[in-house]
């Protein structure tokens, strides 16, 4: 089958028509678009809670990559969608995985100034001595920024 329809489904909403496609064909959980897209990656980036929780509750790889090595944690943090992280951490999202730049989901969630996917990614025991490859660690960029409360958190 067609990945085109699994991911039409979850751009558009569909649940009804994900929840076919995957009961017909269970393997498109595991599928990729020609971006490298995953379906759970997709559904973070559109908020579609329907479709992620669809999709991880039929097995889709929760810490596949996409062409850039980002998990659909490490896009949420960027995001800054704490109801996300939350789920994926407590379904078994990798909190240190990095992505092709050595980024993490608690790098990303730094620079962008996201406090409460910080607080989120630290309680549940981010690593803060992961160094990207420009050789930064998330306190590095927390610093740089000038985003005190963060750093706060970091030390």
């Amino acid at each position: 089958m067609n990945t085109e329809a699994l991911f039409e489904s979850i751009k558009n909403r569909d649940t009804a028509g994900l929840k076919a496609i995957l009961a017909e064909h269970p393997r498109l959980a595991e599928a990729k678009d020609q971006r490298g897209f995953t379906p759970l990656i997709l559904a973070t980036y559109f908020d579609n809670e329907a479709a992620t929780k669809v999709l991880v509750e039929h097995h889709a790889p929760i810490n596949d990559k996409d062409a850039s090595g980002n998990t659909a944690l490490i896009g949420v943090s960027f995001k800054g969608n704490i109801a996300f992280a939350d789920y994926l951490i407590k379904n078994g999202a990798d909190l240190n995985a990095v992505n092709n730049n050595g980024t993490t989901a608690l790098t990303f969630a730094t620079q962008y100034d996201k406090i409460d996917i910080v607080k989120l990614l630290l309680q549940h025991k981010a690593d803060t001595t992961i160094k990207d490859n420009n050789g930064k660690t998330a306190l590095d960029y927390a610093i740089e920024k000038k985003f005190d409360a963060i750093v706060a958190l970091l030390k």
